[in-house]
């Protein structure tokens, strides 16, 4: 099982042989146990069979998030996915408009002799 034990500032370290580490993902991939109860029955932190995990390239045995979502909570988030889209694009619209009015304010200004268009905003009662 444990091919060196050693200790460092009065704390055991543990080494593990790689026949043992290919033991547990061995019984990992058997599936009668999962890495808290193999972590549990051998005495090992379940982050240090992760780092096994990792090591031994087995993503197939890595934790996967699996959602399973209801034909109405997809057709909900494709709503809303439109809606974001709809919103972004009226946002765009927006912010065009904006510098479109800021270009004729500072073109009027000039134009009627003003310093600035804050200057012509104050003339005109036009909130800055």
């Amino acid at each position: 099982m444990i091919s060196n034990i050693m200790y460092k500032n009065d704390r055991l370290i543990r080494r593990y042989s790689e026949s043992f580490k290919l033991k547990i993902l061995d019984e990992l991939t058997a599936g009668k146990l999962n890495k808290y109860q193999l972590g549990k029955a051998y005495g090992i932190a379940p982050t240090t069979i992760n780092e096994w995990i990792r090591k031994y390239n087995r993503k197939d045995l890595m934790n996967t998030r699996v959602t399973v979502k209801t034909k109405d909570e997809i057709t909900r988030i494709k709503q809303l996915q439109k809606e974001i889209e709809q919103l972004k694009k009226l946002l765009l619209k927006k912010d065009m408009e904006a510098l479109i009015e800021d270009s004729y304010l500072e073109v009027a200004a000039e134009q009627l002799g003003y310093k600035s268009v804050l200057e012509l905003k104050k003339k005109l009662s036009i909130k800055p």
